[in-house]
């Protein structure tokens, strides 16, 4: 079986994953309700999380897939879980159908190749309906027991454009429907010959892309509805296969139907949410009734019912999760997470309980002991590169991708946390790295062109005793022909050190504003940090390779491989320095001794690449970031005594 995950020596001790914080809600269908009420079930790169709403913090994560999980799907009594990923092109992507009452695997289906675009149970629970993606183009039943193959077929015909859902009957076992870019299928199983039989859906010359499925059919009402990216539902009649008619005329959805969720009967009852990002009530039967809630601009990907549709869960674009009480329609954020590549997390000094992370537009703070997000930042079409806090506490500096310095800290008066500092122009090529002095009066940052400087922190106040804080730049010290990309000040404040892209590390003299070493070396220089109470430096790069300088000469102590495939893009020392944690492109977090140079644990868990991670102050956590957009926190394997 060939798959995209990454390869752990055997003798190397496994890191203990302790939460995950996250949820990809760019999954259409991705946020579903088990029907117990009590667990919501999402994924997050290769993890597949079930949070018990009941039980706030109770956590628990299904880790099995080798790459991101692109659809989720659970049986009608609750007992299979099935779920699907992507992979890489010539390779054919994985299906887990799982236990959910032991939370184990039964049966891994391969046959799709490159990804799995949707999945589906029928009512009796006895087939499980895959369907791949643009790459593979069919559909396919297995059989649940026994985790088989029973028959496939393309999903649609040649003249036909790709294929997007699959959604099968509330009556009958041997029914389910696909629908996609101008085609819509109603199939018919017939598994003692092994075959399944499409019959092409009447539409009376309407062309739509089919978006979601919504079945609401019963003996009596033998109906299903179909979300269009065109902002219309249409009505199947599923036993005659055609059009019964469609739904708004006029009034479209503004950005297609993205999500359905059906209430109740006999007025055929709705939630519908839009890719505007608009989500309301609809009745067939009443025209749309109001605009009831908005979300920021982002679509609606998951609509999950919790019982009668008394309270449901909504997931978001920008990986939202919100609790809605449907008599009132009020709505609270009961999950927040990042929905980019997450550029930087750092701790606050001395604390362990709190994260600052940013990635695109966003700087946020997390607590890790819930998993919670406390506090966001936003500035709009801007990417926040890196981060650093004072030793106090009190201030957050941030690079960003404008060239800008920007300051948060606390407003006394107000109890909240405000921007009180920006530094214009900082860097013309954006600002890439940056670090703060012990006194937190000091910024050294790094630029895209190749600069660091030297800025100080000057407090002023007006006439009406408003104190206000500036940015003045000391010195500008240019050697580096390329980005710079990671800078780290050694714990005197007298020197720092940075390190670029152009295949250089530059040790500055911060007394004296001018360059006391540099080192050479043919890779893409990504991080570094300080080493041996800071007679030694450790710098990782594009080469794979983690070499040990000495900071008095500059000379090459030691050079020891990391990963097999992809650079390593971040390195972080424990607070005692006797341990360091890497991670980048391979996907792997190691945790190495120091003066041994040996890896001694890998934590398997980020689905694309590791952008930054840290060891916390206590020495009880380690924090790691990714692409994916998750934050994962891995239990330190050599947690110091109280």
């Amino acid at each position: 079986m060939s798959t995209t995950q990454p390869t752990v020596d055997e003798d190397v001790c496994r890191l203990q994953l302790e939460t995950i914080i996250g949820f990809n809600g760019n999954v259409v269908g991705g946020l579903q309700m088990h029907p117990d009420r009590q667990h919501l079930i999402y994924p997050l790169g290769c993890h597949i999380i079930i949070d018990d709403i009941s039980k706030d913090g109770n956590q628990q994560n299904l880790s099995k897939h080798t790459d991101n999980v692109t659809c989720l799907a659970i049986s009608k009594s609750g007992r299979y879980l099935a779920s699907g990923q992507t992979t890489h092109m010539g390779f054919k992507a994985l299906k887990i159908l799982w236990d959910l009452n032991t939370r184990q695997p039964l049966h891994e289906l391969l046959l799709h190749k490159v990804k799995v675009e949707a999945l589906t149970f029928s009512c009796d629970e006895k087939y499980l309906i895959s369907l791949g993606g643009q790459d593979d183009g069919s559909v396919v039943v297995w059989d649940t027991e026994r985790g088989q193959a029973i028959c496939g077929s393309p999903a649609q015909i040649q003249s036909a454009g790709n294929t997007y859902c699959v959604k099968a009957s509330n009556s009958k076992g041997d029914i389910f429907v696909t629908g996609g870019d101008n085609t819509l299928r109603v199939w018919q199983i017939d598994a003692e010959n092994r075959k399944i039989r499409p019959s092409e859906v009447d539409l009376g010359g309407l062309k739509r892309i089919v978006t979601c499925i919504e079945m609401v059919d019963d003996q009596d009402l033998p109906y299903f509805f179909c979300g269009t990216t065109t902002g219309d539902i249409l009505i199947i009649n599923r036993e005659s296969k055609k059009l019964q008619f469609f739904v708004p005329e006029k009034e479209k959805f503004s950005l297609g139907v993205t999500a359905m969720s059906f209430i109740s009967l006999p007025t055929f009852e709705f939630l519908i949410g839009s890719g505007e990002g608009k989500l309301g009530q609809y009745r067939i039967k009443i025209p749309w009734k109001d605009e009831l809630y908005k979300t920021k601009n982002n679509s609606i990907t998951s609509i999950a019912l919790r019982g009668g549709g008394h309270q449901f869960f909504v997931g978001s674009g920008n990986s939202q999760i919100y609790k809605f009480n449907y008599a009132e329609f009020k709505c609270e954020l009961v999950k927040s997470c990042h929905s980019k590549r997450v550029n930087d997390v750092v701790f606050p000094f001395g604390t362990s309980d709190l994260i600052v992370t940013c990635q695109y537009e966003e700087i946020r703070i997390w607590q890790i002991s819930t998993g919670r997000e406390l506090k966001r930042f936003v500035v709009p079409n801007l990417t926040c590169n890196a981060v650093c806090i004072t030793r106090d506490g009190k201030m957050i500096y941030s690079a960003w991708a404008d060239g800008k310095i920007r300051g948060y800290g606390f407003a006394v008066k107000s109890n909240d946390i405000k921007e009180c500092l920006t530094i214009g122009e900082a860097h013309n090529k954006g600002v890439t790295a940056i670090a703060c002095t012990s006194d937190g009066h000091g910024i050294i940052s790094g630029g895209g062109e190749g600069q660091v400087r030297l800025w100080v922190v000057k407090e002023s106040m007006d006439a009406k005793g408003k104190v206000s804080k500036r940015g003045v730049l000391v010195e500008a010290m240019k050697e580096h022909k390329g980005s710079v990309s990671a800078i780290k000040i050694r714990d005197n404040d007298k020197e720092c050190i940075s390190a670029s892209t152009d295949g250089t590390c530059i040790i500055w003299d911060l007394e004296k504003k001018v360059r006391s070493q540099i080192v050479f070396s043919n890779t893409l220089f990504q991080s570094v940090i300080y080493g041996c109470e800071g007679a030694q430096m450790v710098t990782c790069g594009t080469d794979r390779k983690i070499a040990y300088w000495e900071t008095f000469d500059g000379s090459l102590i030691r050079e020891v491989d990391d990963s097999k495939s992809g650079g390593t893009l971040s390195i972080d020392a424990s607070p005692d320095g006797r341990y360091f944690v890497t991670g980048g492109e391979e996907k792997l977090l190691k945790v190495w001794s120091y003066n041994d140079g040996c890896c001694s644990h890998v934590g398997l868990g980020h689905s694309s690449t590791i952008t930054k991670a840290k060891i916390c102050p206590n020495q009880k956590y380690i924090v790691s970031v990714g692409q994916d957009g998750a934050v994962l926190i891995w239990r330190f394997p050599y947690t110091q005594e109280a």
